[in-house]
């Protein structure tokens, strides 16, 4: 929850856990806050460090002993942009102030603070601290040759390309993108990370959501990569020799991960948000650029008919299937929420391989509509769309979108008992594809003619036959007050859809288990696209 509404507010949460075990129960919560820029400051006790009396908070229980590790700090510290412990209570405040600094400076992310119990009990005299000095680390910008050098290559390039994937965290950036890619006619913008919506699905320019694979890619002869982790995978799909590649990023470096690198012959720690302005202001107030740009009328077009084209396909796959009786496929489905859910309504989006296809028929195109996982830990969406509710307040319309495994991997059980006791109406789909594809898709990357590529969901163990009652597990958790549904059938569909977009309006939770058909093999938005999510 605290991730979730961090993550569309910008505005950092607090989690208190119980010590060691406490900590360990956060888990992938940590890391998906971590990879997914998500401003928490997280604060667990220390076991007494007293035995006999000492101070006041020495141990008085069993379970002291038990949960005294060596290093509580250690189990989590890797994914936290600060670790710190309070030892005097003094300056409580200080270390607080410091950790929420580092938690909400870019790239904003964890920071994790123990205390043991001798130090909460210290008595101290009151003393207050201006909040002005513990701010955030302020916004950096491109020098001016950078901008300058920026700016002609992408003017100057026949196939000028930028890929984002956190920018959009930033509601402002959103425009300042899209007043880049007028002004240069031609540019394309394509999404590699799915955590924001980063740039418009309705724009001429975009080219959506692809996990580090588009053709575009390799045929791209500029490159601006702007808050991105994972650009391109270069055993898939790589730019071209030769090909400029610039990279701007509050992380250019990645400090936290141990391997990453790309080709980019400048990097520049900067706000996204802050270049994009430079350099469409630099452009459009530049002479020689502003001439050689009058002559891209036909990029322009050509751009609009592409993108056209693009959408056309994507209706395509999303046919209504010939009867009522007849079974429906993810394009179709999302095509049906889409239609029947308001246009403001903010997606939180945890479909693993099917998140291509899912926003290939949203087509996200406002600010703080898209919300996305970012990291690897399975389980996020559930919570997080609660807190994203109680961000968004009762009258926003919150949908989560989730593959079956992952809501398994959420705790139901627990999430939707805090829906229903603290009234966070959402409306959850449940993407029954009867199993867990990832690893399936993720064999055939490397072994596409092995020996798994020739059995069963059921001989690899990753088939859910016979299925949970995944709406079931909700509605009992609610105490029987949640709408719970499944759809098998477009019949179905449309009826159950309509009942569970109601309930929510109306102010109750809805989980709806819709049943899919296969994804369309080879499609636009599956193939290699979907392999790699």
């Amino acid at each position: 929850m605290a991730d979730g509404y961090a993550r569309l507010t910008s505005k950092p949460q607090c989690v208190i856990v119980h010590v060691d075990v406490g900590t360990q129960g956060l888990g992938a919560a940590v890391h998906n806050a971590s990879c997914g820029r998500a401003p928490v400051l997280i604060f667990a006790g220390l076991s007494p460090y007293t035995c006999n009396g000492e101070y006041r908070g020495s141990r008085t229980e069993y379970i002291h002993w038990i949960q005294d590790v060596p290093d509580q700090k250690q189990i989590v510290s890797q994914y936290c942009r600060y670790s710190g412990e309070f030892k005097g209570g003094r300056n409580v405040k200080q270390i607080i102030g410091r950790a929420l600094q580092f938690a909400t400076s870019a790239p904003a992310g964890p920071a994790y603070l123990v205390g043991a119990r001798e130090v909460m009990e210290e008595e101290i005299e009151p003393y207050e601290l201006e909040q002005a000095h513990w701010g955030a680390v302020g916004k950096a910008a491109l020098t001016q040759e950078a901008v300058q050098e920026i700016s002609e290559a992408l003017v100057g390039a026949k196939e000028p390309l930028l890929i984002t994937g956190y920018s959009g965290r930033n509601h402002d950036a959103v425009a300042h993108l899209v007043k880049l890619a007028d002004t240069v006619k031609g540019l394309r913008v394509l999404d590699t990370g799915g955590s924001d919506m980063c740039f418009p699905r309705n724009h001429r320019a975009s080219l959506g959501l692809r996990y580090g694979v588009h053709d575009r890619i390799t045929t791209a002869d500029v490159i601006l990569v702007a808050d991105c982790d994972v650009p391109w995978i270069p055993t898939q799909c790589k730019p071209q020799p030769g090909t400029r590649i610039f990279h701007i990023d509050s992380d250019p470096l990645k400090q936290q991960m141990p391997v990453f690198y790309i080709p980019a012959e400048a990097r520049y720690k900067v706000d996204a948000c802050t270049a994009f302005s430079q350099l469409h202001t630099y452009i459009s107030q530049t002479e020689p650029l502003t001439e050689k740009l009058s002559t891209y009328q036909s990029r322009w077009d050509a751009l609009e008919k592409e993108h056209s084209e693009s959408i056309s396909t994507f209706h395509s796959l999303a046919a209504r299937p010939p009867s009522d009786d007849s079974s429906y496929n993810i394009s179709y489905l999302i095509s049906r929420i889409r239609a029947l859910v308001p246009q403001d309504t903010i997606f939180a989006i945890e479909a693993v391989t099917l998140t291509a296809f899912v926003h290939d028929q949203l087509l996200p195109s406002l600010p703080g509509t898209w919300l996305n996982c970012g990291g690897g830990g399975l389980g996020w969406s559930t919570g997080a769309a609660l807190g994203i509710k109680l961000a968004a307040g009762p009258t926003r319309f919150v949908c989560q979108i989730v593959g079956d495994g992952t809501f398994l991997f959420s705790v139901p059980g627990s999430a939707c008992w805090i829906a229903q006791k603290y009234n966070l109406p959402v409306l959850t789909i449940v993407l029954n594809n009867k199993g867990w594809n990832a690893p399936r898709r993720s064999l055939l990357l490397v072994h596409p003619e092995g020996e798994g590529s020739k059995v069963s969901n059921e001989e690899l163990n990753i088939a859910f036959e016979p299925g949970p009652d995944y709406a079931g597990i909700a509605k009992a958790a609610s105490g029987g007050v949640m709408w719970a549904g499944k759809a098998g059938t477009v019949g179905e569909l449309e009826v159950g859809l309509r009942e569970a977009v109601e309930k929510v309006r109306g102010g109750t939770g809805a989980v709806l288990d819709a049943v899919l058909d296969k994804p369309p093999r080879g499609a636009e938005g599956g193939g290699k696209a979907a392999l790699v999510g």
